[in-house]
């Protein structure tokens, strides 16, 4: 057990013939009582403060622990956003790519279609012409002909 101010004040010590001037012995114990009371507290102040420096040094620790999980789940959400993005652009890209697939391939069947609706409608206009000629023709013929003729002069005759 350590020695305490109070043992050194209640020390006894036994007088011997030619001992230690009693005055100065008590002095000195005086001193050495006041000096290890000072230094008593002083432990005490250390002990206080290095515990206090500890509660800091844990409190600091755990700020620690926490900043560096927070920053490894943000680096693990920054790496699954940036995966999610990838993907989403990659099937933006695909759905593009298939909307412009779609897109030529249906403006690919509606130019065949104008094509033969083209050749089609060509069609019909050369068998109107040749008709509408043929028809035309045979009108003239007709006009030329002798009994249109002499229908014209009867008629004047009248």
């Amino acid at each position: 057990m350590p020695l305490t101010p109070l043992d050194i004040h209640n020390k006894e010590f036994s007088r011997s013939f030619r001992g230690y001037d009693e005055d100065q012995v008590n002095e000195f114990l005086d001193q050495v009582i006041k000096d290890y009371e000072a230094l008593i507290r002083e432990n005490k102040d250390l002990q206080n403060q290095s515990m206090a420096l500890q509660e800091r040094l844990d409190h600091f620790t755990h700020i620690e622990e926490s900043l560096s999980k927070t920053i490894i789940v943000a680096q693990e959400a920054a790496d699954e956003v940036r995966s999610n993005s990838k993907k989403e652009a990659q099937l933006i890209l695909k759905e593009a790519e298939k909307n412009a697939d779609r897109i030529i391939n249906e403006s690919l069947t509606r130019s065949r279609k104008v094509a033969l609706e083209i050749e089609e409608l060509k069609k019909q206009a050369s068998i109107y012409r040749t008709r509408f000629r043929t028809l035309l023709e045979a009108q003239l013929e007709l006009l030329n002909t002798e009994g249109w003729q002499s229908m014209q002069f009867e008629h004047k005759e009248e």
